[in-house]
Parts: C-alpha cells; sequence; structure tokens
C-alpha cells in the first residue's frame, strides 16, 4: 500500500513519520509546496520548521511536483491531505483534477470553512461534484487528541478514523494503526468533524479562563458546559451526540484546552494578558483553527437553532466586539436554568 501526504506541515509530517514506520521504502510520500523546505529536511533529517527536533525515517520519500504525488496513489492506497482548514477546498479540488481513478481520501484538518460554515466533508463534497468526472472515491477523517510533536515521537496516542466507507476506515488502520498509535473508527462523520472544530473555540476560552486565573473551578465549568454545547450542535447538524463522548469530542477537548502545546489554548492566555489578535496571530508561527472558525461555528448554530452561549462569546472577543473580561460577565450574569 502507498501513502501519499499532501502537506509538510508539523501534523502532515508526523503523520507521514508514523505511516513510514511501518510500511516498506518509498511506500509514504510527503508532498511539500516548496522546494527549499523539502532540500532541508534531506539536510538536517528533519523538518525544523515545523517539527524540530524529531529526526524523520529515512525510507519517506519526498515530494515537490504536486501531480506525480496524487499519480502515485492507487485505488488500494491513501491519500491524505494534510493542510490547514483554510488549504482544504483548493488542494482537494486539485487532486480530484488529476485522479484518473476512484481514490481513497482523508483529511486531517479540523474546523469549518469560515466563509461558508460548511463541515470538510460537505466542502469536498463540493469539490467531488465539481471535478470528479464521475469517479467515485471514498472520503473521511481522521481526528483526536494528538499533538505533532509527541505523534512525531512515537509517543502514545489513539485516534478515529470516520467514513461511511468501511474499506476506507480498513485502509487508513492499515496505514497507521502500529506502534504507539491506535486508531478506531466510526460511522458518524459529522460528529467526528463537529468536535475537532467545536474543541478549538473552546480551548481559547479556557485559556482566557487560566490567562486570567479564574481558577480551576472555572476551567472544569468551561469545559463541561463547552462540552454540552458542542452535544447539542452535533446532534441538530444530523451527528451522534455520544461521539462527543469519544476520542474527537471530549478527549480532543481535554487536550486543547489544557495541554501546553496547545495553539488554541496560548491564543486565550495571550488574549487575557492584553495582547491584539494580530500580534497573537504573528507571534504563533503555525494556525489556530479555533480563531478561524469561531465565527463559522457561531453562524452554524444560529442557522440550526442551538444555543451555544461560550462558543458565541469567543467569537465576539475574537473580533473585538468584546473584551474577555466582558465576555466573562455576560456568561456569568445569564439566567440560572436547568442543566441540559
Amino acid at each position: 500500500m502507498k501513502v501519499t501526504l499532501l502537506g509538510a506541515g508539523a501534523w502532515g509530517t508526523a503523520m507521514a513519520s508514523q505511516a513510514a514506520r511501518q510500511l516498506q521504502a518509498e511506500d509514504v510520500c510527503l508532498w511539500s509546496r516548496s522546494d527549499k523546505q523539502l532540500q532541508d529536511i534531506v539536510q538536517t533529517g528533519e523538518n525544523q520548521s515545523y517539527l524540530p527536533g524529531i529526526s524523520l525515517p529515512k525510507n519517506l520519500l519526498l515530494e515537490s511536483n504536486f501531480a506525480a504525488a496524487v499519480k502515485r496513489v492507487g485505488p488500494e492506497d491513501l491519500l491524505v491531505i494534510a493542510t490547514p482548514m483554510s488549504g482544504l477546498s483548493e488542494t482537494i479540488a486539485n487532486a480530484l483534477k488529476i485522479a484518473n481513478q476512484p481514490l481513497n481520501i482523508i483529511w486531517l484538518c479540523k474546523g469549518l470553512e469560515p466563509s461558508t460554515a460548511l463541515l470538510p466533508h460537505q466542502v469536498v463534497g463540493r469539490e467531488d461534484r465539481a471535478h470528479s468526472h464521475g469517479l467515485k472515491h471514498a472520503y473521511g477523517a481522521l481526528s483526536g487528541p494528538s499533538f505533532a510533536h509527541e505523534v512525531g515521537a512515537g509517543m502514545p496516542c489513539a485516534l478515529t478514523v470516520a467514513s461511511s466507507s468501511t474499506h476506507l476506515c480498513e485502509i487508513v488502520q492499515a496505514a497507521f494503526h502500529h506502534g504507539n498509535m491506535r486508531v478506531y473508527s466510526s460511522d458518524d462523520l459529522i460528529g467526528v468533524e463537529l468536535g475537532g472544530a467545536v474543541k478549538n473555540v473552546l480551548a481559547i476560552a479556557a485559556g482566557i479562563g487560566d490567562g486570567l486565573n479564574l481558577g480551576l473551578n472555572a476551567r472544569a465549568a468551561v469545559l463541561t458546559r463547552g462540552l454540552a454545547e458542542m452535544m447539542r450542535l452535533v446532534k441538530a447538524a444530523g451527528g451522534k451526540s455520544e461521539t462527543c463522548m469519544g476520542l474527537t469530542g471530549v478527549g480532543d477537548l481535554i487536550l486543547t484546552a489544557t495541554g501546553d502545546l496547545s495553539r488554541n489554548r496560548r491564543v486565550g492566555l495571550e488574549l487575557a494578558a492584553g495582547k491584539s489578535l494580530d500580534q497573537i496571530l504573528a507571534s504563533l508561527g503555525h494556525v489556530a483553527e479555533g480563531v478561524l472558525c469561531a465565527a463559522a461555528v457561531s453562524d452554524l448554530a444560529k442557522r440550526l437553532d442551538v444555543e451555544m452561549p461560550i462558543t458565541t462569546m469567543m467569537g465576539e472577543v475574537l473580533s473585538s466586539k468584546l473584551t474577555p473580561k466582558e465576555a466573562l460577565k455576560k456568561l456569568m450574569g445569564r439566567d440560572p436554568k436547568i442543566e441540559s
């Protein structure tokens, strides 16, 4: 089996390393649009821009030609879209234009398309209808609590692949379920994707709470009530609320909201310290998906008539309509209600 990953950021590089530890020489290909980045990887043995300090397997094939990377994937192989959410639409469209046979495709990004509030599978479906030329591709998402640096180092991790295709789930498990990584399967694509989107927004809220020194009680309240928001939205969108109790819901929420490697948590901490969002994003060097999709999650919630007060307040803070302290005051000033 061949695996091609499109996108040589931290997560794409880490997952390429995970696959390359199991598969044979040159069966795993990592594509980057940057020749310089690939040259640096060859020279140093590391992706120093995105995953410094992690030695990459020597059998990992590097490719800067997009068409060549896509064409090496056959009907029993796996194509992995490892771009941020902002790059999903363009990348999948370009891949489908090139494909001349049915492909097994998964994506690693978490979030919603900001301009449309579409979930990743809806974005992919739109591009599929426009560019697939009648070919029947299999699609799915791979998600869960996972910091790229730890995965790159081979530390224990558990993920979930979600798809309506059992065969695709089996291919993904064959590629990545080995060593210290477990990959579970699910047919709830909506639940898995929405969990990955909402938890990033809630992690910013948790970071703000910690940055304002609100205490551990407050953090527990944010995570618990935020999880309730996630479950309501997943159910209203057609997913299974119980999916939120698994790896891609509460598991990823705990990691992202409390882990020191979390970019979304860092955004919240620095917002609480009074820094502007522009300053924070400029210093990150990586994408913080919660910033990009907070408004889209709120828009989806409004469209589905779902109450999500924490998520809504985060959208207000990130758009500079409220300060963190003003958002806290509004949340704490809400009328009492039955817990649900």
